[in-house]
């Protein structure tokens, strides 16, 4: 994937290159393919099995949802139809100049504890892992936590009991507490991933739905160092 991306000139993956990336250093991701055609979208969400979601692939639009191009909850074939157009529209309106690769499908995954695991490199350190609360929530609050790669046992622990908002974690307020040592366990794949991948510039899996029984991707972004 990689050696294809650097063929075509391309630093940034798409989210299908990026989710099969980390599916193969076993981090369970949710399946996502690519659609070219409203007739293909939904065919894709049958065979995936609705819900589904639909969402703008392009290389050059970063923010999805704030550019209309994200849809949720799509329960009907009807709902897919419609939503492929709509996507498409409001990209187009947004960045007319944009690649479009076409628009990915894939199953809505259940509701859980929204985290994010990230990978930037400094140029003091190296590759530095981030975990913290996910979704826009890590906009807003900005609550993470941050280690050099690569990660003992120990650093994955600390680093997912720092951050304040650890008692969501817990189960708060009845809620159901997630699996702590598999989030450590997923912190640990992801460092190795980082440390076999030197050519991995950033990593982005968010959000991560974390739940009592394990934590699924749902959406990834990987990008690549410039060659010189």
């Amino acid at each position: 994937i990689i050696d294809k991306a650097r063929s075509q000139g391309r630093t940034v993956l798409t989210e299908i290159e990026s989710k099969e990336l980390i599916r193969e250093a076993g981090i369970s991701v949710v399946e996502t393919r690519l659609a070219i055609s409203r007739e293909e979208a939904i065919s894709i969400s049958k065979e995936l099995g609705l819900p589904v979601v639909l969402k703008i692939a392009s290389p050059d639009v970063v923010h999805k949802s704030d550019a209309g191009g994200v849809k949720i909850g799509l329960r009907t074939a009807t709902q897919v139809g419609k939503a492929y157009g709509e996507i498409l529209k409001a990209i187009k309106q947004k960045y007319p100049q944009a690649v479009v690769d076409g628009v990915s499908v894939q199953k809505m995954a259940r509701p859980g504890v929204e985290v994010i695991i990230g990978m930037s490199k400094d140029a003091q350190f190296g590759p530095v892992l981030m975990f913290g609360l996910g979704g826009i929530l890590v906009e807003v609050l900005k609550d993470v936590s941050f280690r050099i790669v690569p990660l003992a046992r120990r650093d994955a622990a600390e680093m997912i009991r720092e951050i304040k908002g650890y008692p969501l974690l817990e189960g708060y307020r009845g809620q159901e507490p997630v699996d702590v040592a598999n989030l450590e366990e997923l912190l640990l794949k992801v460092s190795d991933f980082v440390e076999r991948n030197p050519g991995i510039k950033e990593l982005d899996l968010n959000p991560v739905f974390a739940y009592s029984d394990g934590a699924v991707a749902v959406d990834a972004r990987v990008v690549l160092e410039e060659l010189s």
